[in-house]
Formats: structure tokens, sequence, C-alpha cells
């Protein structure tokens, strides 16, 4: 209920913020001063600015929105604009999401370069950039021929400084001390971490030469407390009955808690030479790593399926709701404990040179560049039976309620048996992009096109993922390597007091080394490779003109794009060794845009835009593997099934329109509603579908095109700084957004009712109120998204239903001295819980605390 009040509150700020304005203009002060603008305050009408003269729909982030006060990484600052919000990872915003559509049709460029991806598939986790590398962020809403094709939702293009741009050397620089509330409720956790970051911006040679430099270190915190229900028997001979009612059995639930670190590290070196008027060389490189160390302890108990009815007996107090057995007791059942290490190293490097030349009355471009990306990870395992079946209950009843008691002391290690080991998996994903464009544009007199552009582009893309999975049989750990951890609302754990040196000594100094382990059946079919070249060319000219007594401009063009896949990986039919296979497939795709902006007054305050175009996202790296494990015997005729890849996968396509109203009514100002449609064809989703497979007829369980359907909705920003209040009311702001979204698409799963489509946020908006004044800065924002369907692991098409949320956040700044600055925040005010909806079952939920995370820092600049 909270969450639809807020939302309606939202959308009502839009309904007479003019009379606002008027009220506020009666009280207007005499006299003009000339003032300094800085800080919030010059973040906002520098975006605006921005977003007012681009002859595209876009949002902007300017420099200070992202490193002056609130926002660690630009994945934050990303989440809170119109019509966006963000999927959380260690609580922290990571993938974006945006206009209803997830991550597959968000486009992510660095200085205009398409950047490499950690993730199996094409996501970028925006959370790896750092606000000391980044001078702003320009959200393309609408498309248009210059911009690398990639983006149906949006094309997120980053920009690193430029140290031209600057008078004079530069310094900034940060240190954080940062705590973490949810520690008190977990034994061992770290409930500190600092954070250190700074920028250096210099100019040699009479300003031809120009330098940056930034860092960034994050010794976070990586603490969770989590509660999964594993889903239900759907076999109607495991169902039981009481009361009337039948139901089906529960598989299992689990607990768990992480108590790990999240260390980031980012460096940024860029350099801008301007040996003539005539001539800028840019050269710069970004490189981002994350070393995540994550202890973690865990309860699993399962045999409660109650399969071919075996376990009925055993079950009493039996709460059956809408079908499935919410709670009750199970007795002769067993509990495994957990006690594990997740680590995980992931890295980002982007580099490239650009070079900009006036030939003539021809501004040439060229730009050479290359991304690489890297994941490597394991997850190891010490796991433990009970030694004799116990009693549980758990009453788990949906809207976050979960109730449970294993009816043992799980924290004694003479309660459970000997150790086994499980090394699921070892993986390790590698990306690799190259890219080379060149350009050219002329101004053109005497034309309704004012300038005129035309590139072509050329990618080649390469990505791969392998894996190694083993366990090492029972061993015997000594009663004395362990100790108890207590967790605030849980059942007690029995954790090793030195992991390395107790698993060490019971599975050997190699237990952990993936050299030359046997990769099992699953671990070959698992593996693949992906390779993808891509040339496109486009011409786009610029409008400037006048119709029916106004004046206009925008932008007319059409993008013509040729790619070339492969994909490659193993199959095995029957349980047969694997071996391997490939397939592929190549496309063309004719991309074209109109962008025209009307001005309804002389001063142009007053804008109607419009946008007509086709776009086009590329389907998931990972759902292009040509791997299958199929089911029939070899040298058959008869019809194979099974699960694959689809290396012939095409991309996802939608024709678009966009049209909206911008009132920026004074400086940091604005008024504006918006609407837009998409026609999405060929939607990517996981069915089955009927091939053929060397000669035979198939039925396999892949990615495939689909028929798509329509995206619609509407955009309301409202945002106005009171410079006209009295002092000292006239540092006040407000920044706001709503946004409507509906879709007739929907996912293949669940089989009944299934989702709708990933990344559909019926209702989304925020609220920013600040204040800047006296050297004070103050800013409190709330954003609030509905339910949408998102994937949260690796695996593709493991669909779940993330509940409404909404998060608060409050920064506090004091301007110390003109140099330094002390800052104070407070992130998840309220400790929103992050909860998981599966199969569209109420009862069967996931929920996660991450709690509140607390700021104190210090700000120095010359």
């Amino acid at each position: 209920m909270k969450h639809k009040k807020l939302s309606w509150l939202i959308a009502t700020l839009f309904t007479s913020p003019m009379l606002v304005q008027q009220a506020f203009a009666q009280e207007a002060a005499a006299d003009i001063q000339q003032v300094n603008v800085t800080g919030i305050r010059a973040s906002v009408r520098n975006a605006l600015a921005a977003k007012e003269a681009s002859n595209s729909i876009v949002e902007v982030i300017a420099s200070e929105d992202i490193g002056k006060l609130p926002d660690t990484t630009i994945a934050e600052s990303l989440a809170r604009l119109p019509g966006m919000s963000s999927g959380l990872d260690r609580g922290n915003a990571s993938q974006i999401v945006a206009r209803g559509m997830g991550p597959r049709f968000i486009g992510a460029t660095l200085n205009g370069r398409e950047l490499a991806s950690s993730e199996p598939n094409r996501a970028v986790r925006f959370e790896q950039f750092p606000s000391e590398s980044l001078s702003g962020a320009t959200i393309y809403k609408t498309q248009n021929a210059e911009l690398a094709e990639g983006g149906i939702a949006t094309s997120i293009d980053l920009q690193t400084v430029s140290p031209l741009k600057y008078s004079g050397r530069q310094v900034s620089l940060k240190a954080d001390a940062l705590y973490y509330a949810l520690a008190k409720d977990i034994g061992g956790a770290d409930k500190t971490a600092p954070r250190l970051g700074g920028v250096y911006i210099d100019q040699f040679n009479n300003k031809t030469l120009g330098v940056a430099m930034a860092f960034s270190y994050q010794d976070q915190p990586s603490l969770q407390k989590n509660v999964r229900h594993w889903g239900f028997n759907e076999d109607s001979a495991a169902e039981l009955s009481a009361g009337g009612k039948s139901g089906k059995a529960p598989w299992g639930f689990q607990d768990e808690v992480k108590r790990g670190k999240d260390k980031r590290t980012s460096l940024l070196g860029k350099v801008e030479w301007k040996p003539t008027k005539d001539a800028l060389i840019t050269a710069d490189s970004y490189y981002a790593k994350a070393a995540i160390r994550e202890p973690g302890l865990q309860h699993w108990t399962g045999d409660m399926g109650n399969w071919a009815g075996k376990n009925a007996d055993n079950f009493s107090n039996l709460d059956i709701r809408d079908g499935y057995l919410a709670g009750g007791t199970l007795k002769n059942v067993g509990v495994v404990t957990n006690d594990y290490l997740w680590i995980q190293d992931t890295s980002v490097a982007a580099s490239g040179i650009n070079g900009k030349f006036n030939v003539g009355d021809w501004k040439v471009e060229s730009d050479l560049s290359t991304s690489h990306a890297m994941r490597s990870s394991q997850w190891r395992d010490v796991r433990q039976f009970s030694n004799n079946p116990t009693t549980i209950n758990w009453d788990f009843t949906g809207n976050e309620h979960q109730s449970y008691n294993f009816g043992m002391d799980t924290g004694n290690p003479a309660n459970f048996g000997a150790a086994t080991l499980h090394v699921d998996t070892d993986g390790h994903v590698k990306d690799l992009l190259n890219a080379v464009s060149v350009s050219a544009a002329r101004p053109i007199e005497g034309s309704i096109i004012s300038r005129l552009k035309v590139g072509v582009r050329a990618t080649d893309r390469e990505k791969s993922y392998r894996q190694t999975t083993w366990e090492i049989g029972e061993k015997t750990i000594p009663a004395s390597d362990y100790e108890t951890v207590n967790v605030s609302g849980f059942p007690s754990y029995i954790a090793l007091k030195d992991f390395g040196a107790s698993t060490s000594a019971a599975f050997g100094p190699n237990a952990f080394n993936p050299n030359g382990r046997p990769q099992t059946q699953n671990d070959l079919l698992s593996g693949w490779k992906v390779k993808e070249r891509s040339t496109s060319a486009f011409v786009q000219g610029d409008l400037d003109g006048e119709a029916f007594g106004k004046t206009y401009r925008g932008n007319v063009g059409v993008r013509l794009v040729h790619t070339t896949q492969t994909g490659y990986g193993m199959q095995s039919l029957g349980g047969a060794t694997p071996t391997a296979v490939e397939g592929g497939t190549s496309y063309n795709e004719i991309l074209p845009s109109m962008n025209l902006i009307f001005n309804m007054d002389e001063a142009q305050e007053r804008q109607v835009r419009f946008s007509v175009a086709r776009a086009m996202s590329r389907a998931p790296l990972d759902e292009m593997r040509a791997s299958r494990n199929l089911n029939g015997v070899e040298g058959s005729t008869q019809p194979v099934t099974g699960s694959a890849g689809n290396p012939e996968l095409k991309p996802m396509m939608a024709n678009q329109v966009d049209l909206a109203y911008q009132w920026y009514f004074g400086k940091g100002s604005l008024l504006s509603a918006g609407a837009f449609y998409k026609k999405v064809s060929r939607y990517i989703a996981i069915t089955s579908d009927t091939t053929t497979v060397n000669g035979r007829p198939a039925t396999l369980t892949r990615s495939v095109n689909g028929d798509g359907g329509d995206i619609r909705g509407v955009e309301l920003v409202y945002q106005q700084a009171f410079t006209s209040l009295p002092a000292p009311f006239d540092g006040l702001g407000i920044a706001s957004n709503y946004a409507y979204t509906t879709s007739n698409i929907h996912e293949k799963t669940p089989s009944v009712n299934p989702y709708p489509i990933e990344g559909l946020m019926k209702s989304n908006g925020g609220v920013t109120l600040w204040y800047e004044k006296a050297g004070y800065e103050a800013r409190i924002s709330a954003n609030y998204h509905s339910a949408f369907v998102r994937n949260p692991t690796w695996g593709a098409g493991q669909l779940i239903m993330n509940e409404a949320e909404t998060y608060l956040t409050l920064n506090l700044a004091k301007q110390l001295t003109p140099n330094v600055q002390l800052r104070f925040g407070i992130d998840n005010l309220t400790n929103q819980k992050a909860v998981y909806t599966s199969a569209n079952i109420p009862v069967q939920q996931e929920v996660t605390e991450f709690g509140r995370r607390f700021n104190l820092g210090l700000s120095f600049k010359m």
C-alpha cells in the first residue's frame, strides 16, 4: 500500500507546478546581482542547457551531479533520471532498466565507443564507473544515424574529463569513512571501510597539451541476510490435503548470510594535444578492477517435496494457500550447513586514440579503440549434513513473511557429519572488442540541411566462457576448527575459524586449483565462444529552418548495418562424449531516423520535440552459443529433444515514435510531458521450437526470435530552482519525474500466466529536494518503482519478479574553507529490502536485506 501512495504522490507533482511558480514570482527580489553559480545549482543548469540544445530527446548528467554531492558511481545517477531505474547487486545500483525494457535493450558507450562486458551477455555494469573518472553522461532516448547501433530503450554515452576544456591546474581529492549498519546483526562482519578518490587536471605548452588522471579505491563490505524459497513439486502424486484443500509440496528453502569484501579500484589517464588550431589528438585509457571475497554461511533443508507421496505421513499442521503448501510441520528431514567462500575477480579496460582535423570546410574525425573485459569466479563450499533427522516448522506466506525453525542446534559442530568440498563452478568470461571509425562533416549553405555528416565504423568482437566443476569426498575436520556465528533473526551457524587453513589441511593444498582437473560433461556443454564482426555506414543531415512562422532544427539520416556472427560450443547426443559444433548467420539492417524540434517562441523556451526511428538491439552473446545437449539415439531417425543455444538469433528491432513538450521557464527549471511508442519485432525469449539437427527433426528449448509487440509510455518532468524566493529560501530546488509504461509483450515463462517483458515497470518516478546556500548543501531523494521482471543471475531465462521498492537517500555537506568540504550521507534510509517472487506464486519469495549505509568524508579542491 505504501508503494501505491508514493506513486500517486509523485504523479500529483505535475498537476499544479505553475501555481507554485506564480506564487514564488510575486516575492522576487527587486535587485539583480551577479552571482557565481556552483555545486548542485550549477549541475542542474548545465544538464538542462545541454538537454535543451540537443537535437535529440536526451537526459544529461553534468559533472557536479556525479562528483559534487551524492553519488559514488554513475549507476546511482542514471537510476534517478526520468523513465529509468536499476536492479541492485550487493545493495548497489548496477544494471539499468529504461522505458519498460531491461539491460538487453540498453546500449552503452564510453566516449562514444562500445564497451566490452564482464557479464556473459552484453550488459554493462554501470557501478564500475566511479564519479571521479567521468565528467558527465548523455542518455539518448531517441536515435540518430551517427549513434552506434544497439539501444532500443536508450543509448548511454559516458564521458571522461577533457583537460583542455579547463583553465589551469585542477586537483580534487576525496576521503570517506563508510559504516554498514547490517554488520551489527552478523557476527564477524566488518562494519567500516574506507573510500578514496582523486582527479588531477593540468595544461602545458601554452595550453596545447592537456593531461588528466583520476583514481578511486573502495573497500566495501559485502553484507546481506537472505531467505530463499526453492519452489514446489508440480507432480500431482505429491500433493497434500488438509481442511478440504489440496496443495503442492515445497522442494525446500535456505537461509544465507554474507560477510565479505568488495574491493574496487579504477584508473583513468587522458592526454589531449592540440598542435595547431585545426587538429586535436586525444589518447585515453580507463581501467577498473573489482575483487570480491565473500565468506558466506547457509542452511539448506530439502526432502520436503513428498516425491511420489512417500513422505505424506510426516507432514502436519498444513497451511495450504491457492494450491500451495505455505507452511506446516515436517518430521524426519535433514538439514545441511554450508560454509562457503565466493571469489570473483572482474576487470574492464578501455583505450583509444582519437583525431579531429579541419580540412578545408570538412571536419574529419577518426577513432581507434579496444576494450577488454574479464571475469573469473569460483564458489568454494564446505558442505555438511546433519547427523540425525529433525522436525522443522515453516511459515512462508508471502508479503515478506518468512518464519521457520530447524528443530535442532545448528550452531553446534557435533550435530553435523563429515565435510565434503564442492567447487561449483570455477568459471571464466573473456570479452575482447576492437573498433575503428571515420567520419566527416561540413556545413551546407542555402539549404534546409545546415550540415552534412557521413561516416563508417567496423567492430570485431570475440567472447568466450569456460568452466570446471569438481568435488572432493568426505573428510573429517576437527571440531576445534569451528566457531559459532550468531546472526540476528536467523538460526546459529557453524563456520571455520580459518577457512583457508582448514580446507588445505583436510582436502589438500591444491583443493581449489582447476589445473589438471577434468571437465564434467556439463562443463563441456556449458562452455562456448561467439565471434561477431560488424560494419556500418551512415549519412546524416542537420536541419535548421522556418515553417509556419516557427523555427525548427533537428536531424535526419540513415544508418546501414551488416553483421556476421558465429557461435561455437559442444554437442552431446544421448549422453555421448561431447563433440565440437558451430553455427551462425549474417544480417543487414537499415536504420532511418529523424528528430525535429519546433520552437514555439522566439526565446526557444517552449519546444515541441518529435522523433521517429527504427532501432535495433543485438541478441545476448551467451544465447548465441552453439552448444546443444540432446536426448536421442545415435543413428536413429526419430526426433530428438534437448536444450541449446541459438547462433542464428537475429537482433530485436523496433519502429518507434516520440513526442514531447518541454518548457524551460527559468534557469535550472523545466516542465516537460512526453509520450513514446515502440513496435518491437523479433523479440528474443526462451521457448521450445522445432528445428533440424544433423538432418533429424528436433524440439529444442532455446532462445528464439518471437513476434514482439507494443511498448508505450508517458514521462513527466518538473524541476525548478526557487531562486525567486527571499533569502535564505532562495537556495531551494526540486527535481521530480514520473513515468507510466505498458506493454503487451510477454516472456515465455512461467508456462502458465507468463511474465510481462523483462524490465517493464508500470510506474516509476522520483523526487529530489535540494538546498544550496552559504556553503551548505543538502539533498534528499526518494525513488520508487513498481514491480518488474528481471534476471539477477547468470542463467538466461531465470526470470523473477522484483517487487516494488522505494529508496531514500540523504546527503549533507558544509564548505569548511574555500578548499575543504565536509560531507555526510545515508543510503537506503528506510532499510528497503529486495523481494523477489518466482513463478507468479505469491508464497515463493526470496527476501534480501542489505541494510543502511552511512558515509562521512572530506573533499579537497584547488
